[in-house]
């Protein structure tokens, strides 16, 4: 249960628990008042209501993990990130929303240095393709009476490698397996995260479910929302084309340009390989 407390700047005293999201930090009035305009300067000059958990703690609604990052450029007015940190647009819209304006110009000049241009050129390559096998199989029609039956069994694989480890981690997020009634995201290859590799088969009309199950065969579905996938979320792959399309909907996003196409330029769609570049 959380309280509204109208304590003045006069009844605070060091240190102060805060409660950001769930995560408990210790610090200093001081260190939360360094920027005296931002919003934390206000909390903790009496002029917004503060907000208080069961534990006492002051409790604040925004990202706990991402806020120890604010709070140590606070104390020590130095931007320190880890070398594989991920959620750059994450701490953007929590400086933005506390308003601490020398945070912000710290991670503009942060990201046109040499971390961020590192973190941002990447190259990202896209192969698919498919085999056909034929698989033949025991259709039962009555107790001691089986057909013989054949059907064509598409395989599709998809190989994707980028030089960014954080644009294959969003790969493994937006597509995801669905075999027996489980949906399960890929993963990168053991000890190469630049690498993904993706195999699914579509199930052919003509073969009964139980015997697609039985061969351990698995459709490949994209992922439309951040939710966790299930199939009111998610959409079948169908062949290559549709994985190729959506290859280019993601690189897009993530600010690619289309660097080349392979084998016939003028087909992306029906390409066997796609090369992305971003600078």
């Amino acid at each position: 249960m959380l309280n509204l407390n109208n304590t003045d700047s006069n009844s605070l005293q060091d240190p102060v628990s805060l409660s950001v999201g769930g995560e408990v930090y210790t610090t200093t009035l001081d260190t939360l008042t360094r920027c005296r305009d931002s919003m934390l300067g206000a909390m903790f000059t009496g002029q917004i209501p503060l907000l208080r958990d069961r534990r006492g703690n002051f409790f604040i609604d925004r990202d706990g993990k991402v806020f120890r990052y604010i709070l140590n450029y606070l104390r020590s007015n130095s931007l320190d990130l880890p070398d594989d940190f991920k959620e750059m647009a994450l701490l953007k819209r929590e400086a933005d929303f506390f308003q601490i304006r020398p945070l912000l110009d710290e991670i503009r000049r942060y990201e046109l240095g040499p971390h961020g241009a590192a973190r941002r050129s990447a190259v990202l390559n896209a192969d698919a393709d498919c085999q056909v096998r034929i698989l033949h199989f025991n259709l039962k029609r009555g107790p001691e009476n089986y057909e013989l039956r054949s059907c064509a069994v598409r395989v599709y694989t998809a190989n994707v490698f980028c030089t960014s480890c954080a644009v294959i981690e969003s790969l493994c997020a937006r597509f995801s397996y669905r075999a027996q009634e489980k949906v399960l995201a890929p993963q990168p290859s053991q000890g190469k995260p630049n690498y993904l590799r993706m195999e699914w088969v579509p199930r052919p009309e003509d073969l009964p479910q139980d015997l697609y199950e039985k061969h351990r065969y698995q459709e490949l579905t994209v992922v439309s929302s951040s939710r966790i996938p299930d199939a009111s979320t998610s959409s079948g792959i169908p062949d290559t084309r549709t994985f190729m399309e959506e290859m280019l909907k993601i690189a897009m996003a993530e600010g690619f340009r289309l660097d080349s196409v392979f084998p016939d330029p003028s087909d992306i769609l029906n390409s066997r390989s796609l090369r992305f570049i971003r600078y």
